[in-house]
C-alpha cells in the first residue's frame, strides 16, 4: 500500500498561481487548480472551500510575502527614520521577477472585481500608510513619496512599463529625497538659511 500524498496549502496556492498565469483569473477553476496540483478536486475543496476562499488565500499569501520581504529590507537598514518607507524603496531597487508579473496582474484583476478581496487590500494599505506616517519625521513628504513609489511599482509589477536600471535608480533616489520634504510648510530642504 502506497503512502498518501501530502497536500499542502502552499502547493495548492502555487498551482493556482500557475493556472492564473496561464489562463487568467476569470477562467480559474477549482478543477484547473486540482489538475495543476495533481490532486483531486475534493482535496482542493478540503483546503479551500470555494473559489472565493482560494482567491482570498492567494491575496493573503501575496501580502504576507510582500510584508516579509519588506521586513527583511527594514532590518538590513538598521535604526533609521522613515524605516517603513525606506525599506519599501530598498526592495523596489530590484525589479520583480518576470514570472510574478502575470500573477500580480491577475490578483489585481481579482481585487477589482471582488469587494471582499478589495477590503483585504484596503486594510493592508491602511496599516502600511499608518506605519509610514508613524515612522516619518516629515509625514506629508513620506506620504507623497509612498504614493509615488506605489505608482512606480504599479507600472513595474503589472508590466505596463519597464524601467532601465539607470531610470530605476534615479527615480528611487528622487522618491527617497521626497521622504525628507515637508510640502505643508513650503520647506523643500534646498533653501539656504
Amino acid at each position: 500500500m502506497g503512502r498518501k500524498k501530502v497536500i499542502s496549502t502552499d502547493s495548492i496556492l502555487d498551482a493556482a498561481e500557475q493556472v492564473m498565469s496561464q489562463i487568467g483569473v476569470a477562467k480559474l477553476t477549482i478543477d484547473a487548480v486540482a489538475l495543476q496540483a495533481n490532486v483531486s478536486k475534493a482535496s482542493v475543496l478540503y483546503v479551500h472551500k470555494t473559489k472565493q476562499a482560494l482567491l482570498e488565500a492567494l491575496v493573503t499569501r501575496a501580502m504576507l510575502r510582500d510584508d516579509e520581504i519588506h521586513r527583511q529590507a527594514e532590518q538590513s537598514l538598521g535604526d533609521i527614520h522613515n524605516i517603513a518607507l525606506k525599506g519599501r524603496i530598498e526592495v523596489a531597487k530590484t525589479p520583480p521577477p518576470e514570472e510574478f508579473r502575470p500573477v500580480a496582474l491577475n490578483l489585481s484583476s481579482a481585487m477589482i472585481l471582488n469587494t471582499e478581496l478589495r477590503k483585504t487590500m484596503q486594510s493592508h494599505q491602511s496599516q502600511m500608510i499608518g506605519r509610514i506616517l508613524a515612522s516619518s519625521e516629515k509625514p506629508r513628504g513620506a506620504l507623497l513619496a509612498y504614493l509615488a513609489l506605489e505608482g512606480f511599482k504599479f507600472l513595474d509589477f503589472l508590466d505596463f512599463y519597464k524601467w532601465s536600471s539607470q531610470e530605476r535608480q534615479q527615480i528611487l533616489q528622487e522618491i527617497s529625497w521626497l521622504t525628507e520634504q515637508n510640502p505643508q510648510s513650503g520647506e523643500t530642504g534646498n533653501e539656504q538659511k
